[in-house]
């Protein structure tokens, strides 16, 4: 068995005037990235009726990808690449900021109750300044011995996305039959990630609870995954090669620098066409204002630990 690093997830509301409250897994201060996958959102399932659902008002990303994945409900997407789109149960939809990038995120009147994710992905340098882009796949469910797997980004079990990729990534939605244990082939250069959506799941031995990560170092050739309920359960798996550049993450923005941040944040304060502008959004707040800067030099904080490097388990 392999050993897995469980990283937990703490609540934050999601930025806007009708916060939402989300369980934020990455990044924590004891793992920052799997591959390039610098941020993963869990929420729901919520009832909309109580909750008022999710509006997020225009706000800018630089340096990543979005990607969304529903498994309820339904969220109206904007940006300022002109892209008007829904984000539905099962469906892909990836958003390259590179450069600068504006969007809007709001559930639809429809939606009874939602329940999904919001990840994103570090930009390595030869991409992170690429124009904006937008990219929506199904991805086909695939039949494996004790469950389904439907896979979003990379390869697995035997089905690849053909959705780019600017790194070696993987992210695969795997619902486990009850009592399942699937023993997936991975990627043995790749670092992993899975996080538990509907649980408890065992990972290599290891117990997860509902929302919590189990991080698995690069050199697993498998990883067996385990539901010992008797009803149907849930993941994601996230993997790809360490990321080995330094990241600056600060608000929605990834950078390199401090000196990147506080120009990228001017940029979006003034209105200047970085970003540029996101037609057909209806709520009240019409752009989400950048926080204050920190009184101290914002530090790269997500150089991940090379394999075998266990100094970041604390």
């Amino acid at each position: 068995m392999r050993e897995v690093q469980v990283v937990t997830s703490r609540e934050v509301p999601l930025g806007g005037p009708r916060a939402m409250t989300v369980r934020r897994t990455l990044p924590q201060r004891e793992r920052s990235l799997v591959g390039a996958w610098c941020f993963v959102d869990h929420y729901g399932p919520e009832d909309v009726a109580l909750s008022g659902g999710m509006d997020v008002p225009p706000h800018p990303h630089t340096g990543l990808q979005t990607v969304s994945w529903l498994f309820s409900g339904e969220v109206e997407h904007r940006d300022s690449g002109g892209v008007h789109a829904l984000v539905r149960p099962g469906e892909l939809n990836l958003m390259t900021a590179g450069s600068g990038v504006a969007h809007s995120e709001v559930s639809t009147p429809s939606t009874t109750v939602l329940h999904g994710v919001q990840l994103w992905v570090a930009l390595p340098d030869a991409a992170r300044h690429r124009p904006r882009g937008f990219d929506h796949h199904v991805p086909a469910p695939v039949a494996v011995d004790g469950g389904v797997v439907r896979v979003l980004l990379g390869t697995l079990a035997g089905a690849t996305s053909p959705v780019p990729t600017h790194s070696p990534l993987l992210a695969a939605e795997i619902v486990l039959e009850p009592r399942a244990t699937l023993a997936l082939e991975v990627d043995p250069a790749y670092e992993h990630g899975l996080l538990v959506d509907v649980g408890p799941v065992g990972l290599e031995g290891t117990t997860l609870a509902r929302s919590e990560l189990g991080y698995v170092a690069p050199g697993a050739e498998r990883l067996a995954v385990t539901n010992p309920t008797g009803a149907p359960a849930r993941v994601l798996l996230l993997g790809g090669e360490p990321f080995t550049e330094p990241v600056l993450m600060w608000w929605n923005l990834v950078a390199r620098t401090h000196e990147e941040i506080v120009a990228l944040r001017a940029d979006w304060e003034a209105g200047t066409e970085r970003y540029g502008s996101v037609e057909g959004y209806a709520g009240t707040t019409q752009r989400l204002p950048a926080p204050a800067l920190p009184g101290t030099r914002l530090k790269p904080r997500l150089a991940p630990p090379g394999p075998g490097d266990r100094s970041a388990w604390g």
